[in-house]
């Protein structure tokens, strides 16, 4: 039995049309599961279900929206009905507003917690009973390095993210006899559109990022490829709780 198989599992991706999302599908979808990217962009989420068919994948896009109160069930019933099942669910969906906490208004403290954190308590309360169902599930949930640092930029982002480790480690207690392991990655600085912007934004943060991570690099999509299938097979059966980064070592150092 090879421990990382996921032959006929479903997975669901939330912002799984590009980015760390589309790197984790990818990494899911090679290991032998069906993908459900589930994104707010229509034409992202074609490209993505595109990319992943032309492997060899089984994929479908779903609409969704993370600020939508009903969109964690719409989705997962969509997912159910093309494939009969959900048995891991990735929450991915997130944003962030750059601004100091004195100047971060309530409208937009409210889309970030509700974006990054209620989205992926939703999705999870959506998903358990077809976990129960399947007999038991994986729950990754995407937080951050602002889950252990603080940014004075960041207020909004670091509580959505720190709340994503204080959640999985709930959904773990809780969910472990219905045997749905739920675990947090939390990326480092990863090379996106998001931090792409960012680097035009901040002078010297290129700088910065590659002088204080140990593998001399930033971090790729395609790095959460491995990590995901690793935590949503059997191989981490026992796993459950935890919060790892995935930073190139950016985290151990001072």
């Amino acid at each position: 039995m090879n421990p990382f198989d996921l032959s006929g599992k479903v997975a669901i991706v939330t912002g799984g049309n590009g980015g760390i999302g589309l790197g984790m599908a990818k990494g899911l979808a090679a290991a032998g599961a069906s993908i459900v990217v589930a994104g707010r962009n229509t034409e992202k989420n074609a490209a993505a279900v595109g990319a992943l068919i032309k492997t060899g994948a089984t994929a479908i896009a779903v609409q969704y929206e993370a600020t939508d109160e009903t969109a964690g069930t719409a989705m997962t019933e969509a997912a159910v009905k093309a494939f009969g099942r959900v048995d891991i669910l990735i929450n991915n969906a997130g944003t962030a507003v750059r601004k100091r906490p004195e100047e971060t208004s309530l409208a937009e403290w409210h889309l970030v917690m509700n974006t990054n954190l209620t989205s992926a308590f939703l999705c999870a309360q959506a998903c358990y009973p077809h976990m129960v169902k399947a007999g038991g599930g994986k729950v990754i949930s995407v937080g951050s390095m602002m889950s252990m640092f603080g940014s004075q930029y960041h207020a909004s982002y670091g509580a959505s993210k720190g709340g994503i480790v204080q959640l999985t480690r709930s959904l773990a207690a809780a969910w472990a006899k219905d045997n749905i392991q739920a675990n947090a990655l939390l990326p480092g600085w990863i090379d996106t559109d998001l931090t792409r912007r960012g680097r035009v934004e901040m002078p010297g943060l290129n700088e910065r990022v590659m002088a204080r991570t140990p593998a001399g690099r930033w971090g790729l999509p395609d790095d959460f490829a491995g990590i995901a299938v690793f935590l949503a097979s059997p191989a981490s059966n026992f796993i459950t709780g935890t919060a790892i980064p995935v930073d190139g070592g950016y985290s151990i150092q001072v």
